[in-house]
Order: C-alpha cells, then structure tokens, then sequence
C-alpha cells in the first residue's frame, strides 16, 4: 500500500445547514486536538474534509465536481475526506468512483476521523457510516473557544418521514443529547467569548430530557437553564416542526427575555392535499393558529419558514394557496426550493411531476412575494431602538457588522467591538438588512 505523510494542515469546507455547519466545526476541533492546524486561506492543505449535504439539487454529482477540482495544477491531490449526508448515503459508491478519496464518513461516526486519517497516511482507505450518535458526542473534544455567536446541537436525527426528505435515511432516528452534556457545552462555548447559543436539530423542538433535579423537560426547560447563565446574552433555536410544538414552548417565548422573538417553524406548502402527500402530518389551519399563538405570547416576534414548490401533482391552484398563505403570515424571512427527487424517497417515485420551467416561474413568484414581506418587515421595524450583537468589522473603517433581537443584518459606524451588544436606533431599511446609528 502507498503511504503518504502524515497531514500537518486541513481544512473543512462545510455545505448546506447550520447543523453541518455545527459538525465542521466540531471536526475542526477533532483534527486540531490531534496536532494539526487549519491552512491559512488561499494555502494547500494537505487534508481537506468536504463536509456534504444531500438537501443541495443534484448534491452527489456536486461531491464529485468538488472532488475534481481539488487536483492540483502539478497532477498531485490533497489527502481528501467526504463527510457528512452524501457521504452517509453515497459511501461504498464514492470510493469506488473517487480513488483519490481515502475516508468517507457519515455524521453520526465522524468521531473517528483522526484515526480513519491516520489510516488513509498508512494508505489505508477507509468507510464509516454507522449511527451511534451517544457515542460520538462523547468522543468529542471540550469546546474551547467560539465567536460572539455559536451553534450547539441538541438533537439529531427525525422520525417524521417527509415523503420528500432524506434525512431519516442519512442522519437516523431522533436522538436528544442529555441535558446535562448540553448545559456543560454551552458553558464551554459562553466561557470562550460566545454571548448568543442557537440550539440546532432537525426537528430541535422534538428535544427532550431530564434536568439536573431528575425532572422531564422539553426545550423550554433547557432554554431556561441557559438564561440562567448570566454571560450569555441570546438564545435562538432552529429548526422546528409544528407538531413538535408545545405549550410551554410558546409560552417561554413571553417569559424569558434572552429567547429572542424569532420563529423559524417550516410550512414546505400551502394546500392540505400537498400536506398530506408530503406527510407533514399538519395542516394549514393548524400552522396559521400555531403561529397566532406565537404572536399572543410575544407581539413582536418575528416569523420565518421554508416552502417547496412544484412537489409532484402540485396544481396552479394548489400553488396560489400557498401564496395566499405567505400573504396571511407576512414573514420577515423564509427559504424557498424547488422540488427535487431524492433516491430512495417515497416522493421519487410519484406521478406526475410538475415540469421544471413551471417550477421555475412558480418559485420566482413565490420568492418575489418573500421578498416583498421581509423588506416591508424591514420598513416597519425603522424607528426602533434595539440591541444589536456586533459579529464582526464592516467594509468600511470604523463600521460594524451585527444582528438584531430578530435576526436582521444591522450595519452601524461608531465606537464598538466584536461581541459586544449595543443600543442601536434602525435607521434605514433595505431588502436584506438595515442601517443603524449608536444610541
């Protein structure tokens, strides 16, 4: 077997949600505690992590694009590994159609990268995509450092079975991690500079577990104990199902400060037969009173949510429903797809799928409307003196970059740093953010 040095830099390219995000932070974290450095940009690295997502269109032949143009102009290429959700699904498949990939691991056994590395140094190439996901987060390191704004992931997997959804095939079975790992992390992550936690999970609200008394809780209960916290200043969650969605949920939104008023709760469609072909298991009139309950527990909360159009057998006016259900919600942000067939899904296999260039012009109206709703939202909040959690350093010298109570991009010139939180008066609203000045 061909034997290559052992890998002194790496760098992880993480695609698709924030929970892979979350996951290429962590393997940074698994590769640096074994030695190695992250490559400075525009530096080769001798290993390079491509940490997949299978929601992307098309996202296995994008893998293997990505795979492609890591070659180097002198023919030679960087010890490569494919993590992630195409690479839970893909996995024999890759390596036999990638020899210049020596590991393919899924998320849940990503805790074995630096020994599957140390492997591929030896020329050993290696798969793993078993699903004990209790065991990898115990394996994992101690968060060590974060920036202003850190994820945590709290729960894994679902159990919905969306007909067009892969996740339950590539992330497995719903998982809540224990309470007190959770708590014990975000101290970890608040201790290094974090003043704003998003909870992740695929269906995050399904979290559930025992606090440090022994008491059931859901993700109200582990919402509180981190408000108790006094460093950390913000608490965000995402992303919901409405039949997840309880009681004391909603009510924490009107209880504890540091929750901040922002519902990003999907709705995918806005026609029950569609709902129910998609097996959403709600219906339309259940999200609307769902989402009016948000806003009697906290008036100013800020709505988001995701939409597909052209699922298979989708009419034109199954399709103007759902436009007269953004037009009833008002959302000040929301993510919009077209449908697209995933193997092994139910929805893969349906009639009658609606034809690209219908989707095409369907998602343009859908999307022109989304964008009506959240610049009008950005109109109204002008006027408004809000906190505003610096990020980072704008274009520009002396201005901020930063994100208000409900989750606009603010930019503002004036005496501040990162991870600061700031009194800001909104000044000017555009489509995608705002402009604001000091308090």
């Amino acid at each position: 077997m061909a034997t290559n040095p052992a890998p002194k830099t790496f760098r992880v390219k993480s695609f698709g949600c924030q929970m892979n995000v979350y996951d290429g932070e962590r393997m940074a974290e698994l590769l640096g505690a074994e030695g190695m450095t992250a490559a400075a940009e525009g530096d080769d690295a001798d290993l390079v992590v491509l940490n997949t997502c299978h929601i992307r269109e098309k996202a296995t032949e994008k893998v293997y694009s990505d795979i492609g143009r890591l070659r180097r102009d002198d023919g030679t290429s960087p010890l490569i590994a494919v993590a992630g959700c195409v690479a839970q699904a893909e996995g024999e498949e890759i390596m036999a159609r990638a020899p210049s990939v020596k590991v393919v691991v899924g998320p849940q056994s990503y805790h074995r990268l630096p020994e599957m590395v140390a492997d591929a140094a030896s020329g050993k190439r290696s798969t793993e995509t078993d699903m004990p996901a209790e065991a990898k987060f115990a394996a994992l390191p101690k968060r060590r450092k974060s920036g202003p704004t850190a994820f945590l992931t709290v729960q894994e997997g679902c159990d919905k079975f969306c007909t067009y959804c892969v996740v339950p095939y590539t992330r497995g079975a719903e998982i809540s991690r224990p309470f007190v790992d959770l708590v014990e992390e975000a101290k970890h992550l608040i201790a290094g500079g974090a003043r704003e936690i998003t909870l992740l999970g695929q269906n995050v609200n399904a979290w559930t577990g025992e606090d440090d008394r022994g008491r059931p809780v859901g993700l109200e209960g582990l919402a509180r104990a981190l408000a108790a916290e006094p460093d950390l200043a913000r608490i965000r969650y995402t992303t919901s199902h409405p039949n997840d969605m309880t009681d004391a949920l909603i009510a924490a939104h009107g209880e504890v400060d540091k929750l901040m008023p922002f519902l990003h709760l999907p709705v995918q469609a806005g026609s029950d037969r569609i709902l129910k072909a998609m097996n959403r298991s709600h219906t339309v009139d259940s999200y609307l009173q769902l989402l009016e309950r948000f806003r009697v527990a906290r008036p100013d909360i800020a709505l988001s949510g995701d939409f597909i159009v052209g699922f298979p057998g989708e009419t034109e006016a199954e399709f103007e429903e759902t436009l007269k259900v953004v037009d009833a919600v008002g959302y000040a942000q929301a993510f919009s797809f077209k449908y697209s067939p995933r193997p092994g899904t139910p929805a893969a296999t349906m009639a009658d799928h609606v034809p690209a260039s219908v989707m095409d012009e369907r998602l343009q109206r859908l999307q022109a409307a989304l964008n009506r709703d959240q610049w009008a939202f950005n109109k109204a909040s002008v006027g408004k003196i809000c906190e505003v959690l610096v990020e980072r350093k704008g274009k520009h010298p002396g201005q901020w970059l930063g994100k208000s109570p409900w989750l606009q991009s603010v930019h503002f010139f004036g005496d501040a740093h990162i991870g600061a939180l700031v009194r800001v008066e909104l000044v000017e609203a555009g489509p995608n953010s705002l402009s604001g000045r000091l308090v």
